[in-house]
């Protein structure tokens, strides 16, 4: 049960970051490109690759942090289903191409994002 409340607790602390990025980006750039979700996405999965790197050199204490920081606070601050209904309000507006860059930059710059945050704590002395 420890474990279930961490990710409760750490869900909502990702959940309520996601929450107020999305507005103040939204008041800076407005609603014509999703870019809230996709500066979450990309920051989280950077942040993931840290922590995963973080806890590959950890002996202690990983599966708590793990749980609080990665499924729970990463995992609420992150969204897929907004990413994926985001495409499809593009596309639905006759915008391909933004919804084709869209997946491009958000697949590809995840990826990039969680090997960069990866590659940075491996070059950090143990």
């Amino acid at each position: 049960m420890n474990g279930l409340f961490s990710v409760m607790i750490g869900g909502a602390i990702g959940s309520g970051a996601r929450y107020f990025v999305g507005k103040a980006m939204l008041a800076r750039l407005g609603p014509n490109f999703p870019w809230w979700t996709l500066s979450v996405n990309i920051a989280g999965s950077f942040l993931m690759g840290l922590l995963v790197g973080w806890l590959a050199r950890e002996a202690s204490g990983g599966e708590a942090t793990r749980l609080f920081v990665g499924v729970g606070i990463l995992g609420g601050f992150t969204t897929f289903s907004s990413f994926s209904m985001e495409f499809w309000l593009l596309f639905e507006r006759g915008q391909a191409g933004q919804a084709a860059a869209y997946v491009l930059a958000s697949v590809a710059g995840g990826i990039l994002a969680c090997g960069l945050g990866m590659l940075l704590i491996r070059q950090l002395p143990a």
